[in-house]
């Protein structure tokens, strides 16, 4: 049987700490015992990875003293307490004080398992964003590009190879992938201090690739030293194209006569977002550009990957928007690893954030599964919230653009759960 997690039982009565713990061996768990709190104290730390049963009235450090001390240490441990009738109001308060629930004696075994393992998924899912977060953290400090997939990985390791050294490259990568990410890390660690210049060559007109762009004192001059990160280059024009071609060859700006043009030492990156793209780029071009080659996957391709992502993302939100940070459920990773992701990464920050602002609450049920009142439901909250913070909290301004009166506007913020004053600053 595959084992369902670690589970403490605290008790002082042996025999009902031997019958609980052979029933929950049964369950699948692996079973440690304590004598009493003072025991269980000294086997706990924030690494034990499943619930304790505990029963309250013990000797030494009782249920509810060991429920404090828990909470002390880890308040996301947690602690089911077992109780007898006279002690239903002490259990009570010990739930407002952090337990995670409590049976009262006699209780059913299956009521037990089913509180043990609602508890112990909890456990789970809080012990996995740990060490998400931890890994996410690491990531973050070793490289901006994060994953531990073999695709992502395989990437990281060739750009390390290409950074110190000047080759120009081409990076092949949907939309949302992170070309130009891809593209700053090898400038930086090339331990380049000059600049980064870029160039979206679908913002580029024939009048500006013609005279201003390849001037001696133009953009593509400034990345003199540095990197010129040449963005979407099939979308060049001819121009555009031909020129390009011209200076990836000469390295030089201004003049036909090269001994008064301006020679430009720089790397070239561009980038295109699908192989198909190639064929729209003079071949002479592409020739001078693409010695090297690197592939961004899509994120669909790199699912292992979307849980530390999604978590990066949300400690990165919170930080940004003065926000406490949140922990995905289950249902929000699972929804997010079977989704297709047709932004990439991108998209998937863009949902980290809209989550932190409290956009983005529905996971796991699709909107084909909704009746029409909790679709209804879920726009009309959307919209307040949006509201809201464009309006800094206040709610005159909000009820003002939505057009409703203060009294539904209270009326359906109650409702849906939205607090205006959450979205004022200080």
């Amino acid at each position: 049987m595959t084992s369902r997690g670690p589970v403490m039982v605290v008790d002082d009565d042996a025999d009902l700490r031997a019958s609980l713990s052979q029933m929950l061996t049964l369950a699948g768990y692996e079973v440690s015992e304590a004598r009493d709190g003072a025991e269980a104290l000294r086997a706990l730390s924030r690494e034990f990875a499943g619930p304790i049963v505990s029963d309250i009235r013990m000797p030494g450090v009782d249920g509810i003293e060991l429920l404090e001390a828990v909470c002390d240490t880890d308040p996301e441990l947690p602690v089911i307490l077992l109780t007898g009738h006279g002690d239903v109001a002490m259990a009570v308060d010990a739930l407002k004080s952090g337990a995670w629930d409590f049976l009262t004696k006699p209780f059913d075994p299956h009521e037990l398992e089913g509180a043990v393992s609602r508890a112990a998924d909890k456990r789970r899912l809080v012990m996995e964003n740990r060490q998400l977060k931890a890994m996410a953290g690491k990531g973050a400090q070793t490289s901006p590009i994060i994953g531990h997939s073999a695709a992502i990985e395989q990437v990281r390791q060739t750009l390390a190879a290409l950074a110190p050294t000047p080759i120009d490259l081409l990076i092949e990568g949907e939309s949302g992938t992170g070309k130009e990410l891809a593209a700053r890390v090898l400038h930086h660690d090339s331990r380049n201090s000059r600049r980064f210049v870029v160039l979206p060559c679908a913002g580029i007109t024939e009048a500006m690739a013609q005279d201003r762009l390849f001037a001696p004192d133009g953009p593509i001059a400034d990345a003199q030293g540095g990197t010129l990160f040449i963005d979407d280059l099939h979308r060049a024009g001819p121009l555009l194209q031909s020129r390009l071609a011209e200076f990836a060859e000469t390295r030089q700006l201004g003049t036909l006569d090269r001994d008064q043009a301006l020679s430009v030492a720089c790397r070239v990156i561009t980038t295109v977002a699908h192989r198909d793209d190639l064929a729209k780029i003079d071949p002479a071009l592409l020739y001078r550009v693409s010695s090297m080659r690197v592939t961004l996957p899509p994120l669909r391709e790199r699912r292992e990957d979307i849980p530390l992502l999604l978590t990066h993302f949300l400690g990165e939100a919170a930080q940004k928007h003065g926000r406490e940070p949140i922990q995905p459920d289950r249902s929000t990773l699972d929804w997010a690893t079977g989704h297709r992701w047709p932004g990439n990464v991108r998209e998937l920050e863009n949902l980290a954030e809209r989550m932190i602002l409290g956009l983005e609450t529905n996971f796991g049920v699709g909107e084909q599964t909704q009746t029409l009142p909790e679709r209804l439901e879920a726009f009309e909250r959307s919209q307040i919230i949006a509201t809201l913070a464009a309006s800094g909290g206040s709610v005159a301004k909000t009820i003002e653009r939505l057009g409703i009166p203060r009294k539904t506007f209270y009326y359906k913020a109650n409702k849906l759960g939205i607090d205006p004053a959450q979205f004022r600053g200080d």
